[in-house]
C-alpha cells in the first residue's frame, strides 16, 4: 500500500514518467527483498542507515557500476523523503549519505563525416523497414529526442504541414521540435509505406514493426547500432550518441546554448553544457586560425 501511494505521488505530484516510476518501484521492491531475507522484517519503514549499508555492499559485490547503485540509493531516499512528508516516519536514514564516486563518462559523439556516411552513402532499401529505419535515424540527428520519446510519438503528435513534431518528455513535459524538410519527405515516404501494413494493431503510434505492433527500445538500439557499425569505429553507437552528435554539432555551428536546452528539452542550462567539450575545441580551432596574434 505504501509503495502504491508512492508511486501515485510520483506520477500525481511529481509529474514523472511512468517508466521512471516504474523504475522506482522495481528498485524498492528488491530492496524490499533485500531486507526481508537479511533481517526477516516485512517493514521497511523502520531501517537503518547501517542496514541500508549491508544492502549498499551487497549491490557492490555484484557487480553493480557505482552509477547504478546510486541510481538505486536515490530511489530509496527519495521514498524515505515521501514517508517523511506524509509522516510516516520522523527521519530520512539516508539523509547524510554521500552518493558513490563515479567516473565522468566521456560521449563521443559521431562526426558530420559520420553521419552522411551512413544517411547518404548506405543502402536502405525501399521496404517497410529500411524507410523507416531511416526516418529513425534523421529524426534522431535532426531534433535530438530521446529514445523513449521517439518510441512514445504518436500520429498526432506529428504535424507535417507545419513541420514540427510534439515530444512529450521527461516528467511529462511537452516540447515542440522542428522538422527539416528532408526529414518531413522521409517522413511521407515512411506514411505511405505504413498505410500499407496488412494488420495495424497500436496504430496511434507512429513508429510501428512490420507487424503493425509498436516498436520497442531494443529495435531502435539495434537500428543505430547495425547502421553506424557500418560507417563508425567509435565503441559505443547509440541513440544516445546521436542525441549528442545533434547538440554538439549544433553548438559547433554556434547556435545559442539556451536554443538547444529548449530543443533537448532540458529543464536547466548545467545539463546542457555536458555536450559543449566539443564546441569549446572548435572554439579553440577557430580562434587560433582567426586571432591577429595567432601566427606571432
Amino acid at each position: 500500500m505504501l509503495f502504491k501511494s508512492f508511486i501515485d505521488y510520483l506520477l500525481l505530484e511529481k509529474n514523472y514518467s511512468k517508466l521512471t516510476a516504474q523504475a522506482y518501484l522495481s528498485d524498492l521492491e528488491a530492496f524490499k527483498s533485500f531486507v526481508e531475507a537479511e533481517y526477516g522484517t516485512t517493514s521497511i519503514k523502520h531501517i537503518n542507515y547501517a542496514q541500508i549499508r549491508t544492502w549498499i555492499v551487497s549491490l557492490v559485490e555484484t557487480g553493480l557500476t557505482n552509477r547504478s547503485i546510486n541510481r538505486k540509493i536515490s530511489s530509496l531516499s527519495t521514498f524515505y523523503k515521501f514517508l517523511l512528508k506524509v509522516g510516516d516516519v520522523k527521519h530520512n536514514p539516508l539523509a547524510k549519505h554521500k552518493a558513490l564516486k563515479t567516473s565522468k563518462k566521456v560521449q563521443i559523439p559521431f562526426s558530420e563525416q559520420e553521419i552522411d556516411a551512413v544517411l547518404n552513402a548506405l543502402d536502405f532499401n525501399d521496404s517497410f523497414e529500411g524507410i523507416r529505419d531511416k526516418l529513425i535515424i534523421e529524426l534522431f540527428y535532426s531534433t535530438g529526442i530521446r529514445r523513449i520519446e521517439l518510441v512514445e510519438l504518436k500520429l498526432q503528435d506529428i504535424d507535417i504541414y507545419q513541420k514540427t513534431i510534439k515530444v512529450l518528455g521527461k516528467r511529462n513535459k511537452e516540447r515542440i521540435v522542428p522538422l527539416l524538410n528532408s526529414v518531413k519527405e522521409t517522413l511521407k515516404k515512411y506514411l505511405r509505406e505504413r498505410s500499407g501494413l496488412t494488420h495495424i494493431a497500436d496504430g496511434e503510434y507512429l513508429f510501428l514493426t512490420k507487424k503493425g505492433t509498436k516498436i520497442y527500445e531494443t529495435l531502435v538500439y539495434r537500428v543505430i547500432n547495425d547502421y553506424f557499425s557500418q560507417a563508425s569505429s567509435k565503441v559505443k553507437k547509440s541513440p544516445h550518441i546521436l542525441r549528442h552528435s545533434f547538440a554538439t554539432h549544433l553548438l559547433n555551428q554556434g547556435a545559442d546554448l539556451n536554443a538547444v536546452k529548449e530543443l533537448l528539452g532540458h529543464t536547466s542550462l548545467a545539463a546542457t553544457q555536458v555536450y559543449t567539450h566539443n564546441s569549446i575545441a572548435e572554439l579553440k580551432k577557430v580562434h587560433l586560425k582567426a586571432h591577429p596574434r595567432s601566427k606571432k
